[in-house]
């Protein structure tokens, strides 16, 4: 499934707060790790992340401790004991053996040792594939067969709507538009590759005036400079949703790919984007390519409860009338 489809998923678990023993897989820098905690804080809460790769087993179970001639197990501190949450096994895989051992004890009596997980936390894992080129260890059947087993794929459109929402620089989303293969492609033996989790860190660094080939690798930077040199000579999206210019529609398909991310995140005012329709449907620029701007566009507007004016304003425009009676559905209107 695509992490928005899953997003979905986890979001109803833990609204339901399923007792389920959730186990995700997908290739690294997909976002396993920060949809959960994304779950967790829409759904009010705690997450607690123990990367079992990291740990030995004396650590989860605790260490005996010697009372009135009976060795009691002192469970660790950072192991949740009240309140509401998630307790997120992360590269549960990537744990030897001996601590999937124990792991395996915690997900099926959600207890070890003398530590008992609290009634209202829910336990969910995480972990790459072996075709993943992670260095895994095999999931014993017994273990896996406590899970109900999620899987994730890479896909461009959850990457984008993230993207939006988290204000991710204009030149990569729109990049990233036009090449969507780019988003995610492991490289072997390479210890930069483009994923999802490389090109926020890619953004950073695009923001900083820095290469980003540290992130992402030569290749996908390279690729991406030569497209922000192409960005550099597309119209003044400024002026062009002020109304003052009316360029024609480009025809180079990286350029319009720009165009329409760059409208899609400056269009801030109804005037913005009333000009931006207008100015997509005199230059013919297509339907898909109105549809592409409307749909994120729409979007963004929705998430933040002005859509109802935007339609308003555009409903009340002659020119514009055919659009909403030809996008209802994309609108969202009976």
């Amino acid at each position: 499934m695509t992490p928005h489809e899953l997003g979905a998923t986890l979001n109803r678990v833990a609204a339901a707060r399923l007792r389920l023993s959730l186990m995700l897989w997908g290739p690294p820098g997909v976002g396993k790790s920060s949809l959960v905690a994304q779950v967790a804080q829409a759904a009010g809460l705690d997450c607690l992340d123990l990367r079992l790769s990291q740990l030995a087993p004396t650590d989860l179970r605790g260490l005996p401790v010697a009372e009135d001639g009976i060795a009691r197990w002192y469970p660790p501190e950072f192991l949740p004991r009240e309140g509401a949450g998630i307790l997120f096994l992360d590269e549960i895989n990537m744990a030897p053996p001996a601590m999937q051992g124990v792991a395996q004890q915690l997900i099926l009596d959600r207890r070890v040792g003398s530590y008992r997980v609290p009634d209202d936390w829910l336990i969910w894992a995480a972990g790459n594939r072996q075709e993943d080129q992670a260095a895994v260890y095999a999931m014993p059947a017994p273990l896996a067969n406590r899970f109900v087993h999620l899987e994730v794929e890479p896909d461009f459109d959850s990457f984008k709507h993230y993207g939006l929402d988290r204000g991710l620089h204009e030149q990569i989303l729109a990049f990233l538009s036009y090449r969507p293969a780019l988003l995610h492609r492991l490289e072997p033996g390479q210890p930069a590759w483009p994923s999802p989790r490389s090109w926020e860190m890619a953004d950073a660094l695009h923001r900083a005036e820095l290469d980003i080939a540290p992130a992402v690798g030569v290749g996908p930077a390279s690729e991406f400079a030569a497209f922000v040199a192409l960005y550099r000579q597309i119209p003044d999206l400024d002026a062009l949703l002020e109304g003052r210019i009316a360029p024609p529609f480009p025809s180079e398909p990286s350029a319009r790919y720009a165009v329409i991310l760059g409208l899609t995140l400056r269009a801030v005012t109804d005037d913005q984007a009333q000009h931006a329709f207008r100015w997509l449907l005199e230059a013919k620029a297509g339907a898909e390519w109105v549809q592409l701007f409307a749909s994120d566009l729409f979007r963004r507007r929705r998430a933040r409860g002005t859509l109802g004016t935007l339609t308003g304003r555009l409903a009340r425009d002659p020119s514009l009338r055919r659009f909403l009676a030809d996008y209802k559905a994309l609108l969202g209107v009976a």
